[in-house]
Protein backbone atom coordinates (compact mmCIF):
# COMPACT_ATOMS: atom_id res chain seq x y z
CA UNK A 1 0.00 0.00 0.00
CA UNK A 2 2.90 2.35 0.77
CA UNK A 3 4.24 1.81 -2.75
CA UNK A 4 0.84 2.76 -4.20
CA UNK A 5 0.79 6.12 -2.42
CA UNK A 6 4.47 6.71 -3.19
CA UNK A 7 3.83 6.27 -6.91
CA UNK A 8 0.36 7.80 -7.20
CA UNK A 9 0.21 10.66 -4.66
CA UNK A 10 0.43 13.32 -7.38
CA UNK A 11 -2.38 11.77 -9.39
CA UNK A 12 -4.51 11.33 -6.26
CA UNK A 13 -4.10 15.05 -5.55
CA UNK A 14 -5.18 15.88 -9.11
CA UNK A 15 -8.20 13.55 -8.75
CA UNK A 16 -9.23 15.30 -5.53
CA UNK A 17 -8.92 18.64 -7.31
CA UNK A 18 -11.24 17.39 -10.09
CA UNK A 19 -13.71 16.11 -7.49
CA UNK A 20 -13.73 19.53 -5.77
CA UNK A 21 -14.36 21.26 -9.12
CA UNK A 22 -17.13 18.76 -9.87
CA UNK A 23 -18.71 19.43 -6.48
CA UNK A 24 -18.60 23.19 -7.02
CA UNK A 25 -20.09 23.02 -10.53
CA UNK A 26 -22.80 20.47 -9.73
CA UNK A 27 -24.11 22.40 -6.70
CA UNK A 28 -24.90 25.58 -8.66
CA UNK A 29 -28.52 26.71 -8.85
CA UNK A 30 -28.82 26.06 -12.58
CA UNK A 31 -27.84 22.37 -12.22
CA UNK A 32 -30.44 19.62 -11.63
CA UNK A 33 -30.70 18.25 -8.08
CA UNK A 34 -29.22 14.84 -9.06
CA UNK A 35 -26.20 16.42 -10.80
CA UNK A 36 -24.04 16.35 -7.66
CA UNK A 37 -24.58 12.66 -6.98
CA UNK A 38 -24.20 11.58 -10.60
CA UNK A 39 -21.26 13.90 -11.24
CA UNK A 40 -19.31 12.79 -8.17
CA UNK A 41 -19.91 9.11 -8.91
CA UNK A 42 -18.97 9.47 -12.58
CA UNK A 43 -15.85 11.58 -12.01
CA UNK A 44 -14.85 9.46 -9.00
CA UNK A 45 -15.13 6.23 -10.99
CA UNK A 46 -13.18 7.66 -13.92
CA UNK A 47 -10.40 8.81 -11.57
CA UNK A 48 -10.29 5.46 -9.74
CA UNK A 49 -10.03 3.55 -13.02
CA UNK A 50 -7.38 5.90 -14.43
CA UNK A 51 -5.22 5.86 -11.28
CA UNK A 52 -5.54 2.07 -10.93
CA UNK A 53 -4.59 1.57 -14.57
CA UNK A 54 -1.58 3.88 -14.19
CA UNK A 55 -0.45 2.03 -11.06
CA UNK A 56 -0.77 -1.34 -12.83
CA UNK A 57 1.23 -0.16 -15.85
CA UNK A 58 3.92 1.44 -13.65
CA UNK A 59 4.39 -1.63 -11.46
CA UNK A 60 4.57 -3.87 -14.54
CA UNK A 61 7.30 -1.62 -15.98
CA UNK A 62 9.15 -1.72 -12.65
CA UNK A 63 9.06 -5.54 -12.66
CA UNK A 64 10.34 -5.63 -16.24
CA UNK A 65 13.14 -3.20 -15.39
CA UNK A 66 14.11 -5.27 -12.34
CA UNK A 67 14.20 -8.47 -14.41
CA UNK A 68 16.27 -6.84 -17.17
CA UNK A 69 18.66 -5.25 -14.65
CA UNK A 70 19.17 -8.57 -12.85
CA UNK A 71 19.89 -10.26 -16.20
CA UNK A 72 22.62 -7.70 -16.97
CA UNK A 73 20.81 -5.31 -19.32
CA UNK A 74 21.65 -1.59 -19.14
CA UNK A 75 18.98 0.68 -17.68
CA UNK A 76 18.59 4.40 -18.43
CA UNK A 77 17.30 6.81 -15.81
CA UNK A 78 16.50 10.47 -16.25
CA UNK A 79 18.46 12.90 -14.10
CA UNK A 80 16.29 16.01 -13.76
CA UNK A 81 18.59 17.83 -11.34
CA UNK A 82 20.85 19.26 -14.00
CA UNK A 83 19.49 21.03 -17.03
CA UNK A 84 22.85 21.21 -18.78
CA UNK A 85 24.87 18.31 -20.08
CA UNK A 86 23.83 14.69 -20.12
CA UNK A 87 20.45 14.21 -18.44
CA UNK A 88 20.51 10.41 -18.63
CA UNK A 89 22.26 8.18 -16.12
CA UNK A 90 23.41 4.80 -17.40
CA UNK A 91 22.78 2.11 -14.80
CA UNK A 92 24.22 -1.40 -14.90
CA UNK A 93 25.47 -4.05 -12.51
CA UNK A 94 28.97 -3.70 -14.04
CA UNK A 95 29.09 -0.08 -12.89
CA UNK A 96 28.28 -1.04 -9.29
CA UNK A 97 24.57 -0.19 -9.20
CA UNK A 98 22.24 -2.13 -6.89
CA UNK A 99 18.44 -2.35 -7.03
CA UNK A 100 16.80 -2.38 -3.59
CA UNK A 101 13.10 -1.77 -2.95
CA UNK A 102 12.64 -0.30 -6.42
CA UNK A 103 15.49 2.23 -6.08
CA UNK A 104 18.82 2.07 -7.91
CA UNK A 105 21.74 3.10 -5.71
CA UNK A 106 25.49 3.30 -6.18
CA UNK A 107 28.05 4.25 -3.51
CA UNK A 108 29.90 6.34 -6.11
CA UNK A 109 26.79 8.36 -7.05
CA UNK A 110 25.25 11.04 -4.83
CA UNK A 111 21.60 9.96 -5.19
CA UNK A 112 19.36 7.04 -6.07
CA UNK A 113 16.87 6.63 -8.90
CA UNK A 114 13.41 5.10 -8.57
CA UNK A 115 12.93 2.32 -11.12
CA UNK A 116 9.47 3.68 -11.99
CA UNK A 117 11.21 6.58 -13.72
CA UNK A 118 13.67 4.49 -15.71
CA UNK A 119 13.63 2.57 -19.00
CA UNK A 120 15.43 -0.38 -20.51
CA UNK A 121 18.09 0.57 -23.05
CA UNK A 122 17.18 -0.51 -26.57
CA UNK A 123 20.06 -1.29 -28.88
CA UNK A 124 19.67 -1.77 -32.61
Amino acid sequence: MKEFFELEVGYIAIAIFFLVITAIVTTRNFMPKVAFKRGMILVGLIMIVAISFHYYITTQRMRTIAQKFNSGTTILCENRERLKGNQTVIISKKAGWVLENGVFTNPDFYRGFHSARCAVEIRK
